[in-house]
């Protein structure tokens, strides 16, 4: 599907905002992920050392009052230690804060040397043996894939210890404060890049909106352009035209719209020429008894005279533009005198007899190659009628046409070859001052004026 200049602006520009957009959204993802696993080792950090804090001053204050556990035994002194963070209120706060402070938190707790648990968020775990999990820092201190792999599958936890020992300074224990990936994702991940989001969407929409504007605002001038070329194909050479570039007409475009008049201008003079061109030949055409065909370098015929019609059989406007073959084709009775050979037309003298209207005539058939300067442009096919009872006032009527007719070449290729080198000069002007998109309308015009030119000149040779 061809798409339109307009719509092809319009995504290219809105691909380039997208473009940006795309990678300013992999830097925040980079940043956010960053800051947020910072915050959240900083804060497990702060967490464990307040817990901590209080866990001491738990086992101070059943000190002060006078509690000692029953024994020097681990068992004695594991119920002694739990039963004084049970009694401690600000210890069993600090727990609870802990999860309300930081929603990804997924769990808090105080374990012994052996991992036994003596206090956790979870009542279940205490007493219990504390499955050790990944370190935290699995998590924080790998690189940003490994990272967006861990948070993007399935939820996992991972430990962050806080080690601390006895007053004899033999390790006693630790805290664990256990931080899940999925409740990370979903508390301070994703909220986030739901925000980002929704204004990168915004954005395009914003985006593509002022491409549309911008582009259609931009092509208006080419669409005028597009029109006054319309106007001079349709022969309207001097039509008014105003063309609204973004300098009021006086930018580049502007200057493209006054150089396409100028054009015009020279066309309405070479059409006028040709004009006078086609009724004189015309006239000297419909004198000749003879038939001639003009064909030009690639065998299409380009003249057809109006004698050749009872020769060949249809009217003359019927073999115009038709290749050799096309006008002789296999088993035509001429096709063999004149020896066609693929397109190619040698060039001979002969008679044949040939059934025409008026019956069997005796025809004169001969070909005469054109050329310039030593190379074939085309070749002039002359059916004669030998039989005519007037041969002799024939070949004298057809010797002074002839001659008209090379008067009126001659004087064609000097009045038609000046304006064609100069309209060729300003149509090359033309495409040096055009934009060189090749998909824009003002291209595609101009290169219709050089074949048409072209064509001219081939028409004139």
């Amino acid at each position: 599907m061809q798409l339109r200049l307009r719509t092809k602006l319009t995504l290219i520009m809105t691909g380039l905002v997208l473009l940006v957009v795309a990678v300013l959204s992999g830097v925040f993802v980079v940043q956010l992920l960053e800051q947020v696993l910072q915050q959240t080792d900083k804060r497990t950090h702060e967490i464990a050392h307040q817990v901590f804090v209080q866990a001491a001053r738990a086992l101070n204050d059943a000190a002060e009052e006078g509690k000692r556990p029953l024994s020097n035994d681990p068992p004695d002194i594991r119920d002694y230690v739990r039963q004084a963070f049970e009694s401690s209120e600000n210890l069993q706060t600090e727990l609870k804060a802990a999860k309300l402070d930081a929603p990804a938190i997924y769990e808090v707790s105080i374990t012994d040397q052996e991992g036994i648990v003596l206090s956790s968020t979870d009542e279940k775990l205490v007493g219990k043996f504390l499955v050790r999990r990944p370190a935290l820092s699995q998590l924080t201190g790998r690189g940003f894939v490994h990272q967006v792999k861990a948070l993007a599958g399935p939820g996992r936890q991972y430990d962050y210890d806080f080690l601390f020992s006895s007053r004899s300074g033999d390790p006693f224990g630790e805290v664990r404060v256990v931080v899940d990936s999925g409740l990370l994702l979903a508390t301070e991940i994703s909220p986030s890049v739901r925000k980002f989001a929704t204004i990168v969407m915004l954005a395009l929409l914003i985006s593509a909106v002022l491409a549309a504007v911008v582009s259609g605002a931009t092509l208006a001038p080419l669409r005028d352009i597009s029109a006054q070329l319309d106007r001079i194909s349709a022969g309207q050479y001097d039509a008014p035209v105003e063309v609204k570039g973004f300098a009021g007409g006086t930018d580049e475009i502007g200057q493209v719209s006054r150089k396409i008049t100028q054009v015009g201008q020279q066309l309405r003079g070479v059409h006028e020429i040709f004009s006078t061109l086609r009724e004189n030949m015309d006239s000297v055409m419909a004198g000749l008894e003879d038939g001639l065909l003009l064909f030009t370098r690639d065998a299409r015929a380009v003249m057809v005279s109006p004698a050749a019609e009872k020769f060949l059989g249809a009217p003359a406007g019927h073999f115009l533009g038709r290749r050799v073959n096309e006008i002789f084709p296999v088993g035509h009775p001429l096709r063999t005198v004149l020896h066609v050979e693929g397109d190619e037309l040698s060039e001979i003298a002969a008679e044949t007899d040939l059934q025409t209207v008026d019956g069997t005539r005796r025809v004169g058939v001969s070909v005469q190659a054109i050329q310039e300067d030593g190379e074939r442009m085309g070749a002039l096919v002359t059916l004669r009628d030998l039989d005519s009872l007037e041969s002799i006032n024939t070949q004298l009527q057809v010797s002074e046409r002839l001659a008209a007719l090379g008067r009126i070449t001659a004087g064609v290729a000097h009045e038609v070859k000046n304006p064609l080198n100069s309209m060729r000069l300003w149509l090359e002007n033309l495409k040096e001052s055009l934009p060189k998109d090749q998909d824009s309308g003002s291209q595609q015009a101009v290169q219709v004026l050089d074949k048409e030119i072209d064509r001219m000149d081939e028409v004139v040779k």
